[in-house]
């Protein structure tokens, strides 16, 4: 999980600063965790514990409420009740990656990351881009190419990943949508050579950086087996020590 978190800190100071090549630098001291590791972590202490996912995510968020959480999650987070509003937007699939770490068969996985969707982003779409991702990320783990992952979440949910990197950068734009910033992020991955390029790809897209290098981080760092050790130690130091710990516990603890 580590590698999404990486993901969210590096397109952090890129979210609001489109950028369209691939030669940045991957951490300044700007660069921050933001309301993707909040909510991942979430996920995965929920995971750990046997909480329920959405009181989780409030838990945690309310803890850190500038995060940069989008408007309407934002108001989801202080309500007393566990209440979804149809969001279709890409906070469903930027946060999912504990379960497609945490669970070993694909029916699990396909059921868990609905409910993650559910509790806020009950849209189609929204449940869509959150269980893409976990599936994605299972597959990789378990070996699987990136031809049979392609043609896996192409025919399973319709997104159109034979597209590749050199045709979207130049027209790409923000898109805070499932639909319309999942599928790229996953093309990020597919068009990689290594875990670090599969970053850089999906930030220099261009759209919402964060979320993007947080879902292709995600599923590079299971297809190629880990993240370079120089990231994980940027990561760590960027982290407080609540978030940390529950990193560090998740990462430790065997997939089921």
């Amino acid at each position: 999980m580590i590698g999404a978190i990486a993901g969210d800190m590096i397109g952090s100071i890129y979210e609001h600063h489109p950028i369209k090549r691939v030669d940045f630098p991957l951490f300044s001291s700007h660069s921050r965790f933001t309301d993707d590791t909040v909510m991942s972590l979430a996920i995965a202490r929920a995971l750990l514990e046997g909480r329920d996912y959405g009181r989780e995510m409030k838990t945690l968020g309310r803890k850190y409420p500038n995060a940069g959480y989008g408007g309407n999650f934002f108001r989801w987070l202080f309500e007393d009740q566990v209440k979804p509003y149809q969001s279709w937007g890409n906070g469903a699939a930027m946060r999912v990656s504990p379960i497609g770490f945490y669970f070993n068969s694909e029916e699990e996985v396909l059921q868990e990351a609905r409910a993650t969707a559910q509790v806020s982003h009950n849209h189609p779409e929204g449940v869509k881009g959150a269980q893409s991702v976990a599936l994605a990320i299972l597959l990789a783990r378990g070996g699987a190419s990136k031809v049979a992952i392609r043609n896996r979440i192409q025919a399973d949910f319709g997104y159109d990943l034979n597209r590749s990197y050199p045709e979207i950068r130049p027209v790409y734009r923000f898109d805070v949508s499932c639909q319309g910033s999942v599928p790229e992020a996953m093309i990020a991955f597919l068009d990689s050579s290594d875990y670090e390029s599969a970053v850089r790809l999906a930030v220099s897209l261009g759209g919402d950086a964060d979320t993007q290098a947080c879902i292709a981080g995600g599923i590079a760092e299971a297809f190629y087996g880990g993240v370079p050790e120089r990231i994980q130690q940027e990561v760590k130091t960027r982290l407080p020590d609540d978030l940390l710990e529950i990193l560090e516990f998740f990462e430790s603890r065997p997939p089921r």
